[in-house]
């Protein structure tokens, strides 16, 4: 039987590389983004049966309908990846009041919501399942003007451990991803606004970032996406609570 598997920001970038990894696994993909058109084109060009879905991911109720929609359309929920996220890029001492709440609702509790929804269903299912949540880099070590991302996936960490330890019993494994200077528009974003702040030509942040990688080159989503593979497959049954560097040789833990 064919598993059903739904990603969450996964019209573009990373989550579309994961979307991309998962079908070529055999799954049926959920691909839910904000832009539904974009998570529609994706789930077709995928095939398997995936399918396109709206979701704002800092909404509980909406995260649960999420869930309940893709068990309606596919019978069931085998893998939930809590892949939306939102990067900011400010010193911590000028983040305002409204960005420090926004990038909490989306990266901290959206993350929690899909864990909840996710865990709810599997419950029900009584067959265990799997939730591999996006961390990053900057979960492991802080990154100048990067603070506030940074301390949202810090949280991502913890989260993902607790999560692990409560529903171990269910048969629930938890882990994360934690990419580094992966090479999608959220990086040229992050690379413009260090050029304005540092007075630096575009790209030469970026570029100082990859030079310091141990294996020569920016990261692709289908790096990342290898390891979600993994984590999604049967052959990681025995690993849970973890948050797993993916970043070609940056940070070493």
């Amino acid at each position: 039987m064919v598993k059903v598997a739904v990603v969450t920001g996964g019209g573009q970038g990373i989550g579309e590389g994961i979307v991309k990894q998962l079908a070529s696994d055999g799954f049926s993909v959920a691909v839910a983004d904000l832009n539904k058109d974009n998570a529609t084109k994706v789930a077709e060009s995928v095939g398997n049966g995936s399918k396109g879905y709206y979701v704002d991911i800092s909404n509980h109720d909406a995260m649960f309908k999420l869930v309940d929609d893709v068990v309606k359309d596919f019978g069931k929920l085998d893998v939930f990846v809590n892949n939306a996220g939102i990067a900011q890029i400010a010193a911590i001492v000028d983040a305002k009041p409204e960005e420090i709440t926004k990038i909490f609702n989306i990266n901290v509790n959206g993350t929690i919501y899909g864990v909840q929804a996710a865990a709810q269903q599997f419950k029900k299912q009584g067959k265990g399942g799997k939730i591999i949540n996006a961390c990053s880099i900057a979960g492991h070590q802080a990154v100048e003007l990067l603070g506030i991302y940074s301390a949202t996936k810090f949280a991502v960490r913890g989260i993902t451990q607790a999560a692990a330890k409560e529903l171990a019993k269910d048969k629930i494994t938890v882990n994360a991803y934690c990419p580094g200077i992966v090479l999608t528009p959220m990086w040229d974003q992050i690379d413009a606004a260090m050029a304005k702040i540092y007075d630096r030509p575009l790209g030469e942040t970026k570029q100082e970032y990859i030079d310091g990688i141990a294996l020569g080159r920016g990261e692709e989503p289908a790096d990342v996406a290898n390891l979600v593979s993994f984590l999604a497959d049967e052959k990681s049954n025995y690993i849970t609570g973890q948050s797993i560097l993916v970043d070609g040789g940056i940070n070493y833990v």
